[in-house]
């Protein structure tokens, strides 16, 4: 079958460029039309072939073409060196996933919206998935319809935006519209099939997704504009976990997949003139998202996670997140005394509650109640931005535009506990305690913390010649809580013709250690030999990490390199960009390091014990500095464009990624605290950041339109990626193998301006790999949560459109 996907993947792709080939019986070719960009340049009026480091422009249409209504995985499958896998039974992280940039972490990439930053979320990633430990932005949160376009840029760029830039910058133009609109209903669900290694095949029809989305533009006090934009999405859950053999009769006990939610969201973009050189502008954004996700099944015959008088036939508990989210923006931007002046102040805020449905507290007997309100999280951020800028002459340099400014942001974090009932310890004390599948926040773990940054930048660039251009940025930053860091870039660019240019950069970048980071903890209570000892997560700096060695987290910094050509001829086009970015002092989440009171005296585990047990602690994890990290590779985007009196119009993009990924240093444990030093990074952890994501990315995609009629044609092609087990000789390993999934859709707009479209998503209902039996004995999950491309299948879907 896997065979025949990959054959089926490979001639779709090659019948699509061979008849675009016949259609071009003397065809007529077309130049795309500008596209200016704002990001990764300060300088006014650069295109998207003419910057001096990549930038992918994605727009709104190009986002809609696809079944999946969510921003994240639409963008993915649109710029290869973009990673989203969609795991499972990973706590929040089902709700909230994370996506990465060119391998490297999910909060390296520094998210912008309106070119102003945007808020990370509340939630630290701390279970076995990609992006483990990390806190970053939700692109989810933000619906497709409220923007106008995406600016993707793949560089360094600390030097000019400042912390989380490591990867690159993601910035989300909104939609400025003071007139028209439109309206649409996207509806589809999952057809798919797949043969179970226990219960052979299984034919399955779910989560049936649901979308309604809009926006109306309207003029504002005369002469500005008012987009409106809203979006409503409920999903139904799908489950691909196999029949459970050690139940009988044998059925269906777990559920591994997406997880039921419910989103609303609505943005609100404003801008209005004042005068003929000022303008004022803000924007406001929020998000109310309901999800619930699974946890494991917990078996009837479990003799302390489960009551038989409760729950005869087992349970699986459900895991619920009520997150909301919000964002505003206000600023003014125009000329004074010869300067373009842009100054605003955003304000934005994640709130995530937890609660856990269809479980227990075992400890409490059989009165236990079956939900529980576990506690939740907060984030928010105010950021106020000043930015100046004017071209100047200044010798051969004409113009240089010189840009300078300042950015000042306040964060604060907050951990709120849960009912009691969700963590206490009660009177059947040699049963489980907490809600189990998620044990509420404890009181010890009340957190409300905040911090000041101020950074300041001066930012240079000019054409030194009419065919060479460069550029120069430095920024220097100052925490409250660490310190301050310089950051600095250089760039280049050299147009030997006007079709072919060689371009580069070398930049030093630093991520400042989030909040979430510092301070997230969360524990739970366990009982050895009558004594209640707390064991989880802590922050490095609290009595526990400190006995263990934890230390302040120090900034992650890092060097860039990156060399490429631009090659355009026509209606033809090619980019081709290599990069290195080498990391050190990663942040990251450590091993558990766990204590036993029986233990022979001088072993590991007795010098645990005994460095714990003052604070009631038996085991321990905290975040630490000292990963260092290698990442080599290459970004090649080909873009060809056909009009046809004939056939109609075709939109070829070749975009592929080429990521090789090392870690070349972990920390261990200290030999002052430990006789045999120990790794915090082991090879699971390790594995996980090397091969988590796939090696090589390919997608070909060919866009055809004539008249009223349209169809777009996508194939991705995906690596191998490794989902290391805890086993240290690999043999509890498990791959994803390669995958080529095929997309279509296909379209047509009636006179009136209503467009009817349907498709589907992985045409051909691929698969990764099948976990074996030995390594997934409960059939709970059958695949991969590093899979690339989900584990869904074939998503067929309908949609229809009115614009006005």
């Amino acid at each position: 079958m896997r065979y025949r996907t990959l054959l089926i993947t490979t001639a779709s792709a090659v019948s699509l460029w061979a008849s675009l080939a016949a259609a071009q019986t003397a065809p007529k070719t077309q130049t795309e039309v500008e596209e200016f960009v704002v990001t990764g340049t300060r300088a006014v009026g650069r295109t998207r072939l003419e910057t001096l480091a990549p930038v992918d422009v994605i727009t709104t249409e190009t986002l809609q073409q696809r079944g999946t209504t969510e921003l994240a995985t639409a963008l993915a499958t649109t710029v290869p060196s973009i990673n989203f896998p969609r795991p499972s039974n990973t706590d929040g992280t089902d709700t909230i996933r994370p996506a990465t940039l060119r391998g490297q972490g999910p909060d390296q990439t520094l998210v912008l919206v309106n070119g102003t930053r945007r808020h990370a979320t509340a939630l630290v990633n701390t279970n076995g998935s990609v992006g483990r430990g990390s806190a970053a932005v939700d692109l989810n949160a933000i619906p497709s319809t409220a923007i106008e376009r995406i600016e993707v840029l793949r560089d360094g760029a600390s030097a000019q935006y400042g912390s989380d830039a490591i990867a690159g910058v993601i910035n989300m133009r909104l939609r400025e519209a003071s007139s028209g609109g439109g309206l649409s209903v996207t509806t589809g669900e999952y057809v798919t099939s797949f043969d179970g290694f226990y219960g052979g095949k299984r034919d399955l029809t779910d989560g049936r997704t649901t979308t309604v989305s809009g926006w109306q533009g309207l003029t504002l006090l005369g002469d500005g504009f008012l987009t409106l934009s809203a979006e409503y999405r409920t999903r139904q859950n799908t489950n691909r976990s196999d029949v459970d053999p050690r139940v009988t009769p044998v059925r269906v006990t777990s559920r591994f997949g997406d997880g039921d939610a419910d989103d609303l969201s609505f943005y609100a973009n404003a801008g209005k003139p004042l005068g003929d050189t000022w303008n004022l502008y803000g924007w406001y954004g929020y998000e109310h998202r309901d999800a619930s996700s699974a946890a494991t099944y917990r078996l009837p015959t479990d003799a302390t996670q489960n009551i038989p008088s409760v729950y005869p036939n087992g349970y699986l508990p459900l895991i619920t997140t009520d997150t909301e989210d919000n964002s505003a923006g206000l600023g003014i931007k125009g000329e004074w005394a010869g300067f373009n002046v842009d100054v605003n102040l955003v304000y934005g805020k994640n709130d995530i509650d937890f609660g856990v449905q269809h479980t227990l507290n075992p400890s409490l007997g059989p009165t236990s109640p079956t939900s529980f309100q576990a506690g939740g999280l907060t984030y928010d951020q105010t950021v106020f931005g000043a930015d100046f800028s004017r071209e100047v002459e200044v010798g051969l340099v004409k113009p240089l535009n010189v840009a300078f400014g300042l950015e000042a942001r306040r964060e604060n974090y907050k951990i709120n506990p849960g009912e009691p009932g969700s963590y206490i310890r009660g009177p059947f004390t040699t049963l489980a305690l907490g809600s189990r599948g998620f044990t509420g926040f404890t009181p010890s773990n009340i957190v409300d913390v905040d911090r000041d940054a101020v950074g300041v930048y001066l930012d240079l660039e000019g054409n030194l010649t009419e065919k060479l251009s460069a550029s120069a940025a430095v920024r220097y930053e100052d925490y409250s809580d660490f310190g301050g860091n310089t950051t600095g870039k250089l760039s280049a660019r050299y147009d030997f013709t006007p079709e072919f240019a060689i371009r580069g950069s070398v930049s030093t970048g630093f991520r400042a250690p989030a909040l979430q980071q510092q301070y997230y903890t969360a524990t739970s209570i366990l009982y050895i030999n009558g004594v209640p000892f707390e064991t989880g997560t802590y922050p490095s700096v609290s009595p526990v990490g400190r006995a263990l060695g934890g230390k302040p987290l120090e900034p992650e910094t890092s060097d860039n390199y990156a060399l490429g050509f631009v090659f355009r001829k026509g209606a033809f086009e090619l980019t081709v960009d290599a990069y290195q970015i080498k990391v050190k002092d990663r942040i990251v989440l450590s091993e558990t390091l766990t204590g036993s009171a029986t233990a022979a005296p001088g072993t590991n585990a007795r010098i645990i014990y005994d460095l714990l047990s003052p604070y009631g602690a038996s085991a321990a994890r905290f975040f630490i500095n000292g990963v260092d990290t290698d990442t080599k590779g290459v970004d090649i985007v080909a873009h060809y464009k056909i009009v046809d009196d004939q056939a109609g119009t075709f939109d070829l993009t070749a975009a592929g990624n080429v990521n090789d990924f090392s870690v070349t240093k972990t920390p261990t444990t200290s030999a002052t605290i430990l006789p045999t030093p120990v790794s915090l990074f082991a090879r699971q952890a390790t594995l996980r950041f090397e091969d988590g994501a796939p090696k090589h990315k390919l997608t070909l995609q060919g866009d055809w339109k004539k008249e009223g009629w349209g169809a777009t044609l996508r194939t991705t092609f995906y690596g191998d990626v490794l989902s290391p087990g805890t086993l240290a000789d690999g043999s509890g390993d498990s791959h994803t193998g390669s995958e080529g999934i095929v997309d279509l859709e296909g379209r047509y707009t009636f006179p009136m301006g209503v467009t009817v479209s349907v498709g589907a998503d992985n045409l051909f209902d691929g698969y990764p790999l099948q976990i074996a039996p030995n390594l997934n004995t409960s059939g709970a999950a059958p695949f991969s949560s590093f899979s690339p491309f989900g584990f869904g299948g074939r998503f067929v879907y309908g949609r229809l459109s009115y614009k006005w």
